[in-house]
């Protein structure tokens, strides 16, 4: 069921969804938290489609801000969905023009779910100057953001690092959860040794490239040399570099990655790409402050060890270029694959030319899409 309101108030929606309750029986008993979504006009339907899918986890009320011009006078348009329209939630859509193009706390205070926790999710850009020092935020148990997003993923990872406060997490760091899981299985199961150095493939575009190598590396007390491949950007291998050998696992397809490890047969291992939708339903799986991502995101990306950069594509964007160059990173080792230094080495890294932004829309595949 939908239900469409103009030039309305969020006093007047409260009173509708009550009354629709009553003429339709729908309750609110077992909702356990308020998502809300400060979504772009015209790419909020697919950030909603995933938190309806993960509402079947997360019963929860919805509620998505669209902002629309602010030249335009200011009114506020609503579309109540409720029922098979809204998954297992109720979603209350608000197109705000003018000054209400612009989420407050006071916009959505009528319509939180009382004694609920509030999660806060910026699916298309990470508000600045950081996403707690919004209104909404402010009152945010978490608050859910992709760096990935960004024109440059890699000056907002230092913008997250800088401003971080315990509940903020980064969809860039969900989407390399299975990565984690398998890495840390075969180090459990491998032969005790210590790792030399550490070794993420991947796009130059990508921070889940970085963040899971800083992961490793200040885990395991390694250097790390990220090596920027051509193609999409997503995570295509991981190599733990020890005394008695390699342990290698990549992804070259969507689905399944294969692992290599010393005196043992490769082995095909399940580990399909996240999509939004599982990303989502893990984000809202904890409602308390993610503490290895925030030791990451802190501590760990000061404090990384980048042994060098293998650039084989010039795509490095210039807030990658100096990510590496303050950590120590160089620049491709003669004997290292595709290791040709590029012509440009010596150029300043403020002067490369930026790629291009991604598409907004979550769900539609482009060249610089994040697929870790």
């Amino acid at each position: 069921m939908i239900v469409s309101m103009e030039n309305t108030t969020t006093s007047a929606i409260d009173k509708k969804l009550n009354q629709l309750r009553d003429q339709h029986g729908v309750v609110t008993l077992g909702r356990v938290l308020t998502l809300v979504i400060i979504a772009q006009a015209g790419h909020s339907e697919a950030a909603l489609e995933a938190a309806n899918f993960a509402s079947h986890e997360h019963p929860c009320r919805i509620l998505v801000h669209v902002a629309h011009s602010q030249a335009e006078s200011t009114r506020l348009d609503a579309q109540l969905r409720m029922g098979g329209d809204a998954g297992a939630s109720e979603v209350i859509v608000l197109h705000g023009y003018g000054e209400l193009a612009e989420p407050t706390e006071t916009l959505f205070s009528a319509l939180l779910l009382p004694d609920a926790p509030i999660v806060a999710w910026w699916p298309h850009e990470v508000p600045p100057p950081s996403p707690h020092t919004s209104s909404i935020a402010g009152i945010a148990h978490r608050r859910i953001t992709d760096s990935a997003r960004s024109d440059d993923a890699f000056e907002t990872l230092a913008e997250l690092s800088a401003r971080y406060v315990p509940g903020d997490t980064d969809l860039a760091w969900t989407r390399v959860t299975n990565w984690r899981i398998q890495l840390a299985a075969v180090l459990d199961q491998a032969e005790p040794a210590p790792v030399r150095e550490v070794v993420v493939e991947g796009s130059g575009r990508s921070p889940s490239v970085v963040l899971l190598g800083t992961w490793l590396g200040t885990r395991l007390d390694a250097e790390v040399t990220f090596v920027n491949n051509a193609g999409p950007r997503r995570l295509d291998r991981v190599t733990l570099v020890r005394d008695d050998g390699e342990i290698v696992l990549e992804r070259p397809g969507r689905t399944v990655a294969m692992l290599r490890q010393p005196g043992q047969p490769d082995q095909q291992i399940a580990m399909p790409v996240r999509d939004l939708d599982a990303c989502i339903a893990e984000e809202l799986r904890r409602l308390d402050p993610d503490e290895v991502y925030g030791e990451v995101v802190t501590t760990g990306l000061r404090d990384v060890r980048v042994a060098q950069v293998v650039d084989t594509t010039g795509e490095l964007t210039p807030g990658a270029a100096r990510f590496l160059a303050e950590h120590g990173g160089g620049r491709p080792a003669p004997d290292r694959p595709g290791g040709a230094a590029p012509e440009d080495a010596g150029t300043d890294p403020a002067e490369a030319e930026p790629v291009e932004a991604p598409s907004a829309d979550p769900s539609v595949p482009t060249p610089g899409e994040e697929r870790a």
